[in-house]
């Protein structure tokens, strides 16, 4: 299995009449230096100022980036690239980033390659301290910029270190 961290900014609560502004990804391994990053132009007149004010990102600036379906198949080829065995999506709030990848896979070509199902990383965290009050969050290294990769990459490290504090199985390769 591959592990990878995603997280994405987008200018509304759902997609499709939202749209997702940015993505990216890190395979969770030991150096967390093997990252996407894709900026997507909006697929939809709708947007919520500010939901978009946390990209960081105007309006006018996200009419410019690449299209949809050019992000999603260069996500696609990358994955398929950097996976061994099945490919796993993991994110802190996968409520919200899963919604939006999974459905940009599917609106814009056919299939996910991370199939039907996420892991969320706080609730994972949660299970592992037997606590459901309890965040993952101290457990970053790497500030929350809302940056894609940035937040990833801050999600992938306290992975790391929860698989360390709480002994979980997890195969980096």
């Amino acid at each position: 299995m591959s592990y990878f961290m995603v997280d994405v900014e987008a200018d509304g609560p759902i997609p499709g009449e939202y749209s997702m502004v940015c993505l990216g990804a890190v395979i969770v391994d030991a150096h967390l230096n093997r990252t996407f990053y894709g900026q997507i132009k909006p697929v939809s007149q709708l947007w919520a100022p500010k939901a978009l004010a946390v990209s960081g990102f105007s309006r006018e600036e996200t009419l410019l980036f690449d299209d949809p379906q050019q992000v999603m198949g260069d996500f696609r080829d990358w994955i398929a690239r950097e996976t061994r065995g099945k490919p796993i999506f993991i994110s802190d709030n996968n409520g919200f980033d899963w919604q939006f990848v999974n459905y940009y896979f599917h609106r814009f070509l056919g299939s996910n390659p991370f199939g039907f199902s996420s892991t969320n990383l706080g609730s994972l965290y949660k299970g592992a301290a037997r606590n459901l009050s309890r965040n993952f969050r101290h457990l970053r290294q790497t500030k929350h910029t809302h940056h894609p990769v940035d937040d990833a990459r801050g999600n992938a490290e306290a992975l790391l270190s929860m698989a360390q504090q709480f002994d979980l199985k997890i195969r980096l390769r």
